[in-house]
């Protein structure tokens, strides 16, 4: 998609945070940055606008055009060769910015905005547009280090092939190595044909070893091929998934993850291990959803 970089803004030190990895973003992509910010009025449908229930000056939209500028100001100091628009809207920030993200082809917010509950490690805008955005969504989280590669989960699932295309793509676009992870258990693990008949529940030792390999080779071999630039590491961990990624996320720059993947419930559209990376990664997180239809 040839679409901007659309980035929330709510005047937060999380959002101003947002802008600038936005801006870099779209210079890497040749893009443009859409800067966005949702109004909403608590408790009155009033508009940005001098009105008679607010003072003649319009001090509302004062204040929305002074945090709008801020982020703007700080777009155009970190990319200044990167072409930056705004918009005011009118909603919810949850429903703007799923709607902005229909044209765009990434979203990018801050972990955590203004009015979040003290407690919580990442905010519901982050979490709702993760399940729901058109396009791939970064939520800035954690310390990149610019130096490390670009971290993938792989569950081998059809629904995260949108997410390994994504991940190849951020390690062209910023020259870093690709670290690829598959985390399984006996449990999560597809059990292969057994080869004796007489023990047909029993696998030779290290055979769900070699078979998750496998399936982490197959998951990226196309992709591979047509990134030929991308140096790839294979990683292959026998435990938890959520915690080999939150660990493995110290050091990288950018974790990719698609929002749902193998063993999900039906009917969900974010998974636990989206989730869960959410909340603890160390750097920050782009959730890839399927493509159109694949819940």
């Amino acid at each position: 998609m040839n679409g901007p970089v659309v980035v929330g803004v709510d005047g937060s030190a999380s959002s101003l945070a947002a802008v600038e990895t936005a801006a870099r973003e779209a210079r890497l992509r040749g893009a443009g940055l859409r800067v966005v910010h949702a109004f909403v009025w608590p408790g009155m449908h009033v508009p940005v606008d001098p009105s008679p229930l607010g003072p003649p000056e319009g001090e509302i939209r004062k204040v929305v055009e002074r945090l709008v500028g801020e982020a703007m100001a700080r777009a155009r100091s970190t990319a200044p060769d990167v072409d930056v628009a705004h918009a005011v809207v009118m909603g919810e920030p949850v429903t703007v910015l799923e709607a902005q993200s229909r044209d765009a082809q990434l979203v990018v917010v801050g972990s955590r905005g203004k009015g979040g509950f003290v407690g919580l490690l990442v905010g519901s805008t982050a979490v709702h547009l993760a399940a729901h955005s058109t396009c791939p969504l970064l939520v800035v989280r954690g310390v990149a280090d610019d130096t490390g590669p670009v971290l993938l989960g792989v569950d081998g699932s059809a629904t995260g092939e949108q997410a390994v295309s994504f991940a190849f793509a951020e390690a062209s676009l910023r020259k870093a190595p690709l670290t690829a992870v598959h985390a399984w258990t006996r449990w999560n693990a597809a059990l292969p044909a057994p080869q004796d008949a007489a023990e047909p529940y029993a696998n030779p030792p290290g055979r769900l070893a070699e078979q998750e390999e496998r399936l982490l080779a197959e998951a990226l071999a196309g992709h591979r091929e047509r990134s030929p630039d991308v140096a790839v590491q294979h990683r292959v961990v026998h435990g938890g998934t959520r915690e080999a990624l939150i660990e493995a996320s110290r050091g990288a720059q950018l974790l990719v993850v698609g929002a749902r993947g193998r063993g999900g419930f039906t009917g969900l559209l974010l998974g636990s291990v989206s989730q869960a990376v959410l909340h603890h990664a160390h750097c920050p997180v782009a959730v890839v959803r399927g493509a159109e239809g694949e819940h």
